[in-house]
């Protein structure tokens, strides 16, 4: 995994509206795989309180537990091809 993939796993795992799903989609990471590398990345103070966001009714990590609306796995702001590239503005 090169350095740039940890940072977007990273990222799309702290972002509440990225759902497990979508990272198990685009690189094949379990949600206990997510929980490991994010354990390993993150400060322990960093690690708990994204734990805490997490298992609370807050995050909606879940698609199961989310709002029908919000099923889409990309943010509005990236391309529609280009492996999540911020597209430029």
């Amino acid at each position: 995994m090169t350095a740039r993939e940890l940072d977007r796993i990273i990222e799309m795992a702290w972002e509440d509206r990225t759902p497990f799903e979508a990272i198990l989609f685009q690189f094949k990471l379990a949600e206990s795989d997510v929980i490991k590398i994010m354990r390993k990345e993150l400060k322990p103070s960093s690690f708990k309180l994204w734990r805490k966001r997490v298992n609370s009714g807050v995050s909606k990590k879940h698609l199961k537990k989310r709002n029908d609306q919000i099923s889409r796995f990309k943010c509005s702001r990236q391309r529609s091809i280009s492996n999540n590239k911020i597209s430029k503005r």
